[in-house]
C-alpha cells in the first residue's frame, strides 16, 4: 500500500509540474515578456523587411492579441521577443517553450496536432494553376502535354496527378530551384503552367514586368487552413487567444488587415498581392474553427 501511495505522489508531482511548465499566461506574467515566433519569407502572411523588422498578415494579428493578453493579465508593459523560425524547428520551439505565438505560415493538420495545438483559422490557402493570359489552357484538364512548373521540394505537381480531372493526362514536369525560378519558367515561356500556392502565384504574378500577362485559373487543386500555432495542452491560453482573434474579426480588424496585406500595396515593393479572400477564408472568418487540413473538403 504505501508503494502504490508514494507511486500515486509521484504522479501527481510529475502531473502538477506539467500543468505548470505548459501555463504560458502565468509565464508570460511572471516575466513580463511573450516570445513571437516570425518568419523571415513567408508571403504577405509573414516576413522580414530585414534589420529585424517582421510584418505581414499573420504578424498584425498577433500584434494585437499580444496587446489582448497584456491587458487580460493586468500588466502594464509586455516585452515582446521576436524568434526567427524555420520550417524545420518551428514545432521544437514551440513544443520546448522558446516560442509562445507562432505567427508564419504553419498548416493546421492532423499529424501536427498531436504535438502542438492551433489558434481558430483566419486564412485558407489554396493551391491554383497560373498560366500566360492568352494561353489556351482554361481548366486543369487542359494541362494534357503541356509542360508544368513547380518549386523543388514541394508536392503541388503530385496533387494534379492525384486530382480526378487530370485522370489520363501526360504533361511535362519542370521544377525550379525557388519560387521566383519557377515563376521565371512560366514568364520565360520554358513552361505553359506554374502550379503553387495561391498567394504565392499571386504575389510573384504582381512583382512582375507586366502583371496583365498572367491569370490564375479558377481551378483548385487543395485547401489548406494555415493558422497561429501554439503549446499543446494550454486550454486557458488557447481561449485567450482564441479570445482576441474573435473579437478582431467581430469588429472588421481581420477584414481590414486582409485587404492591407493582399490587397493593397505592401512593401518592401509597394506592390498589391492582389488575392481576395476566398470562399473558404471567409467561411472560417463566419465560423471560427480549428479543423486540420483533413476536416476540409478536397477539390
Amino acid at each position: 500500500m504505501k508503494k502504490q501511495l508514494l507511486t500515486l505522489a509521484i504522479l501527481a508531482a510529475a502531473t502538477g509540474a506539467m500543468a505548470q511548465s505548459n501555463d504560458t499566461l502565468a509565464k508570460i506574467k511572471s516575466s513580463g515578456s511573450i516570445t513571437q515566433g516570425v518568419r523571415e519569407s513567408s508571403g504577405a502572411l509573414a516576413y522580414t523587411l530585414g534589420n529585424g523588422v517582421y510584418t505581414g498578415f499573420h504578424y498584425e494579428v498577433c500584434a494585437n492579441i499580444i496587446k489582448d493578453l497584456r491587458r487580460q493579465l493586468g500588466l502594464s508593459s509586455l516585452e515582446i521577443k521576436y524568434q526567427p523560425v524555420t520550417s524545420a524547428n518551428r514545432i521544437p520551439l514551440v513544443k520546448n517553450g522558446t516560442v509562445d505565438l507562432e505567427c508564419g505560415s504553419t498548416t493546421n493538420d492532423r499529424s501536427r496536432q498531436k504535438e502542438v495545438a492551433f489558434a481558430n483559422t483566419l486564412y485558407v490557402e489554396e493551391v491554383r494553376i497560373a498560366v500566360k493570359a492568352n494561353s489556351p489552357i482554361k481548366s486543369i484538364a487542359d494541362l494534357g502535354g503541356k509542360t508544368v512548373a513547380t518549386t523543388t521540394g514541394t508536392t503541388s505537381v503530385q496533387l494534379i496527378r492525384q486530382n480526378k480531372r487530370a485522370s489520363g493526362l501526360e504533361f511535362k514536369e519542370v521544377t525550379g530551384k525557388d519560387h521566383a525560378d519557377s515563376f521565371l519558367l512560366l514568364e520565360s515561356g520554358r513552361a505553359d503552367a506554374f502550379v503553387m500556392d495561391g498567394q504565392i502565384l499571386a504575389g510573384n504574378i504582381s512583382k512582375s514586368k507586366a502583371p496583365k500577362d498572367f491569370k490564375i485559373l479558377p481551378d483548385v487543386l487543395s485547401v489548406e487552413p494555415i493558422a497561429i500555432m501554439i503549446r499543446k495542452d494550454d486550454p486557458a491560453f488557447k481561449k485567450a487567444v482564441d479570445d482576441s482573434i474573435a473579437a478582431q474579426v467581430k469588429s472588421g480588424e481581420i477584414a481590414k488587415l486582409y485587404d492591407k496585406w493582399f490587397m493593397q500595396p505592401i512593401p518592401p515593393t509597394n506592390t498589391p498581392v492582389g488575392l481576395p479572400a476566398s470562399a473558404a477564408t471567409k467561411a472560417a472568418w463566419a465560423s471560427l474553427n480549428d479543423k486540420p487540413k483533413e476536416d476540409y473538403p478536397q477539390q
